[in-house]
């Protein structure tokens, strides 16, 4: 046995269906928390290759226990350490907006880089970003596509139109109609605050009478897609689908989207929530297979 799926108690799920995907077994890193709060996590005698399943939603109380699993991890004999994290945070502050505020991006690729030999996520959001690999201090950094896995899930059902809330979603969601070889709309975001946003249609919308199913890589507030689900049912839409692939948020944004008009909110299962119903084990298993196998 030279591969194992290693994980927290909390990623059980999405993690045992990635081994079963592999044919790998799974073992569980346990975490105990001091007194003081500090974090202890403990893993059993190391595989060569190890592959550590962390959904990285809520950052902040996850990296060092993720950190401190990677050293156990290397102390008990792992000589290839892969960091499978479907949603990468802190990339959206890839430049310093402002002065005294960080760059996000380099500081959690300079820790993660040193820690692993090699990353694997699902649609990172990235903007001038084309390459994760050098921020990550050159530990290779695969970023897959969930593209085939949202068109598949949408279907061909009553002719969708694949509509993208903002100019940023353009690449995928025009990836995403071609699979289904169906119409794609692009709205304008006007930002105003975190939770304050405009979305417009364009005038060639065409959305009245029509299934219209928004996508998008990411929500936390929910404020933009509940814009864009308004926007579309004042235009007429016979009904409006969202599907994201990572699902920051909680059951509030959920029931905000259906009061708007969603008929339904569907997620990829990167971050867990209620929503998930996509799995992306398939689509992780795959892509491992073909770099463990070079």
């Amino acid at each position: 046995m030279t591969t194992a799926v290693y994980a927290f108690e909390a990623d059980q799920g999405p993690a045992s269906r990635l081994a079963m995907a592999l044919s790998a077994p799974l073992r569980q890193i346990s975490l105990h928390t001091l007194p003081d709060g500090e974090s202890l996590p403990s893993v059993s005698p190391a595989t060569r290759t190890v592959l550590l399943y962390r959904a990285l939603d809520q950052p902040d109380d996850k990296l060092m226990p993720l950190l401190l699993a990677a050293d156990a991890l290397r102390r008990a004999g792992a000589e290839r350490l892969v960091l499978v994290a479907p949603y990468l945070p802190y990339l959206r502050q890839d430049a310093v907006f402002a002065p005294g505020q960080p760059l996000s991006r380099d500081v959690l690729g300079g820790l993660l880089g040193q820690a692993f030999d090699g990353v694997v996520t699902v649609e990172p959001h990235l903007h001038r970003t084309l390459d994760l690999t050098p921020i990550f201090r050159d530990t290779p950094v695969l970023s897959l596509s969930a593209a085939g896995l949202l068109a598949e899930a949408m279907g061909r059902r009553g002719q969708p139109v694949i509509v993208g809330p903002d100019s940023e979603s353009e690449p995928w969601v025009t990836d995403i109609a071609k699979r289904l070889e169906a119409p794609w709309v692009i709205a304008h975001k006007t930002r105003h605050g975190d939770r304050d946003v405009d979305v417009t249609l364009p005038g060639d919308a065409k959305a009245s009478g029509r299934r219209t199913v928004v996508v998008d890589d990411i929500c936390s507030s929910g404020a933009t897609l509940i814009a864009a689900t308004q926007a579309l049912r004042a235009a007429g839409a016979k009904s409006v689908e969202v599907v994201v692939v990572h699902a920051l948020f909680g059951r509030g944004v959920a029931r905000a989207l259906r009061r708007a008009g969603a008929r339904s909110v569907i997620s990829a299962d990167s971050c867990g929530h209620r929503a998930n119903s996509l799995h992306l084990a398939p689509l992780l298993a795959h892509a491992l297979t073909s770099e463990m196998d070079r």
